[in-house]
């Protein structure tokens, strides 16, 4: 059944929310909920305590990540509280990650502070993502178009790979699994010390898996063979004192995904290349004791090749780039920060001979006076799509003893991509920009060992391109034009609690993801779903169970083709048997469920992966 989301229905349950807070607990959960003391760095581009920030927050820390064991960043986010994700079969296949359920380029992706993604789609390539390079991931829920200026409605997803402190640490792992995958990576971080420090952290790894048929009986190119996926991944860090409050440094992120997959050709490797690059030089210097200025010029590149026969044009390519230069100074004022921020874009589509440049100017202040939080901030953006202004506000009350309410207002928008613009036959120059007003409130509990999340988020849109025939023009084909009005409503509830010994967690979502212009359900995108955890910890031998739920769903706009509900089981087992060497176990979809996240497309069956790991920073 399909409970309809309403601002009644969503009061009376942050009400038993509130009501059943002791039924909660301070756990490592995949739904991580932020503990006070936490560090989070993506919800106001600056590092701050959990406790300080008001917009919703996920952390997803080292540990959760080691033991997800082989396969996708995907795999994990899909594991979070308000995230989906649709793949069109293994996980080196393409792959839609939707926040709060918005569309795939609704949301904003970084890499260490490094915007990524594809200028012809709009979304990021996230079966390029090397897991092993991964330190961390923030995921911050709502509008953040003033911070991170286009695409950011849904929310914003940062990772962070390791950064060097302290004596020099080795770290590394192997595994192998079903579909005969293989998996090994190795990393070297620390820091020298002394006034003119030099921290730094390398890393490298390789992921090979023989996969399974990326497509089932009656989908158009079917073929039964296994489709497997090769990642090959190196990335590194390195960062130097000049004097006290003076840094200069420079990262990089360098991932090739080679994989197969099925367009009806029997005798040929039909197969697509992926090839993710960032990079970054930054200089940050404490110009006063209250001033820090940072600059950063940043660059990325996602490279896409398709293989479909020997033919020449059986080839086609897909370069697009980024480039970012971003001066950010965050000024303290008494106990309050104001941030200056300018940003220049420039985006790049090899193939269209295009490009486009973004000029932004952001401020934001927040103050913390006793119990009360605010923060507010404005954004102006100009292109070739016009210009755009938004805005946002923040306020959080702290009822002490661990409890805090939240509330939050604020205006977003997504660039056309330049597909929509340019491409031919397609796109249309005179599309504007998708546009999105955002209204949430939240209440949160931290304490005595007990973690409550609840949040009712209502965002409206407007002006989103579809793709529809015939065109405005009069021409009987089809293209991408503006033209329909969107909501994104819903409540989301998460928390912990620690029963005889057994670790719980839970996150449950209620959502409406509809087109408010045709009254359809937005694609592949469900409106019930819902994680359950538990972990026992016995000595140095940990062992865990995760449920993920996921409610009906439709494959297209026109919610014609209904795609079935599923649940999937998954239980691993860690043991410490020295300091430095520990042993995962993992097996995934127990119960070997047989299920659809894209119609017609293949979905792994019950697997187990098993990796060896040596080093833990």
């Amino acid at each position: 059944m399909n409970f309809p989301v309403t601002r009644q229905a969503a009061a009376v349950s942050l009400a038993l929310a509130v009501m059943s807070s002791a039924a909660f607990a301070d756990a490592p959960a995949p739904d991580a909920i932020p503990t006070a003391d936490t560090v989070v760095v993506t919800a106001t581009r600056t590092a701050q305590r959990a406790a300080d920030v008001i917009a919703d927050t996920v952390v997803i820390d080292a540990e959760e990540i080691a033991r997800s064991g082989a396969g996708s960043v995907a795999d994990i986010l899909q594991r979070q509280r308000g995230i989906e994700i649709s793949r069109n079969g293994p996980a080196g296949a393409s792959t839609s990650v939707f926040i709060r359920g918005a569309n795939a380029n609704q949301s904003v992706v970084l890499i260490d502070g490094v915007r990524f993604g594809s200028a012809t789609t709009g979304s990021a390539s996230w079966n390029a993502i090397p897991l092993g390079a991964i330190d961390r991931i923030e995921i911050v829920y709502g509008p953040l178009s003033t911070l991170y200026g286009a695409d950011a409605i849904g929310g914003v997803i940062q990772i962070f790979t390791r950064k060097g402190e302290g004596a020099p640490v080795v770290t590394g792992s192997v595994g192998v699994g079903s579909n005969a995958t293989r998996q090994a990576d190795a990393g070297i971080d620390g820091s020298s010390g002394g006034p003119n420090a030099i921290s730094y952290a390398f890393g490298a790894g390789y992921e090979d898996s023989d996969g399974f048929s990326a497509t089932r009986p009656g989908a158009s190119g079917y073929n039964p063979d296994e489709d497997g996926y090769r990642r090959r991944n190196a990335n590194g860090r390195v960062s130097m004192v000049l004097a006290p409050g003076h840094e200069i440094g420079a990262q990089f992120l360098v991932s090739r995904l080679y994989s197969q997959y099925d367009s009806g050709t029997a005798n040929y490797d039909v197969h697509s290349d992926n090839d993710l690059n960032t990079g970054a030089v930054f200089m940050r210097n404490q110009i006063l004791p209250n001033w820090t200025s940072t600059l950063q010029y940043a660059r990325s590149e996602d490279k896409s090749g398709s293989f479909t026969n020997a033919t020449p044009s059986g080839a086609s390519q897909i370069d697009t780039e980024q480039n970012e230069f971003s001066w950010q100074n965050d000024i303290a004022i008494g106990r309050d920060t104001l941030q200056l921020l300018y940003t220049h874009r420039k985006e790049e589509v090899d193939s269209m001979d295009k490009s486009r440049i973004t000029n932004s100017y952001a401020a934001a202040y927040s103050a913390k006076r006793g119990q009360h939080l605010v923060d507010v901030s404005a954004r102006h953006d100009r292109s070739v799509y016009g210009s755009k202004n938004t805005g946002s506000a923040g306020y959080g009350y702290d009822f002490g003893n661990g409890l805090r309410a939240t509330a939050g207002v604020g205006t977003s928008f997504r660039a056309p991509t330049f597909n929509e613009l340019y491409f031919p036959g397609y796109g249309l120059e005179t599309n504007k920009p998708e546009k999105g007003r955002n209204r949430e409130v939240g209440l949160r509990y931290d304490g005595n060992g007990y973690q409550l999340d609840a949040t009712y988020f209502h965002n409206r849109l407007t002006d989103m391109i579809v793709s529809s025939t015939p065109c405005p023009d009069g021409v009987n084909r089809s293209c991408a034009y503006n033209v329909n009005e969107g909501k994104l409503e819903g409540f989301s509830l998460a928390g912990s609690a620690s029963v005889m010994g057994v670790d719980l967690r839970a996150s449950l979502d209620w959502q409406d993801p509809r087109d408010e212009t045709t009254g359809k359900q937005l694609a592949r995108r469900a409106r019930k779903h819902a994680n359950f955890g538990a972990e026992y910890t016995m000595g140095t031998l940990k062992a865990g169970a995760e449920l993920t739920v996921s409610g009906e769903r439709f494959d297209d706009a026109a919610n014609n083709r209904r795609l079935g509900g599923y649940g999937l089981l998954n239980l691993y087992t860690t043991w410490q048997f020295t300091p430095d060497w520990s042993l995962l176990m993992r097996l995934d979809n127990v119960a070997d469920k047989q299920y659809e996240i894209a119609r017609n497309y293949g979905t792994s069956g019950r697997t187990w992966f098993a990796a060896l790991r040596y080093g833990i920073r």
